[in-house]
């Protein structure tokens, strides 16, 4: 079990779809299950920032399997901090990102950023339901 091109470039399109109704300019990052880049799209007008911010959500989402804002809680813990330290602080633990799975297995996520935190959850959850 892997993450396509194809399934992460149709998780973008939607999520692009619903950014768009919402009037949002967003950046949108599909990763594997490593937290590597798979696909991305920065929208015309995004802020420069939402690019290493929605990669570094959906890095946390991949990491840990869950949505990244349940994980924002303890991002201040020692061991989260770790981990932050570890990937060279690109780890990001705010709400916007959601895993992506398969039969019941993290095979990566898609992170968002350039919204209010529920909009860019909103954002990679229409795109997850699309693929």
């Amino acid at each position: 079990m892997s993450l396509t091109i194809a399934r992460a470039e149709g998780i973008i399109k939607a999520g692009r779809a619903t950014a768009e109704k919402l009037g949002v300019k967003v950046s949108i990052a599909v990763v594997d299950d490593r937290g590597d880049l798979v696909a991305f799209a920065r929208m015309d007008g995004a802020r420069f920032m939402t690019v290493a911010i929605s990669q570094g959500k959906a890095l946390a989402s991949a990491l840990f399997g869950q949505p990244s804002g349940v994980l924002a809680e303890r991002a201040g813990s020692p061991v989260f901090q770790s981990v932050i330290q570890m990937n060279q602080g690109r780890v990001v633990f705010g709400q916007g990102a959601m895993p992506i799975t398969e039969d019941g297995h993290g095979i990566g996520a898609v992170g968002v950023s350039g919204a209010t935190s529920q909009q860019d959850e909103d954002v990679a959850k229409a795109g997850l339901a699309a693929s």
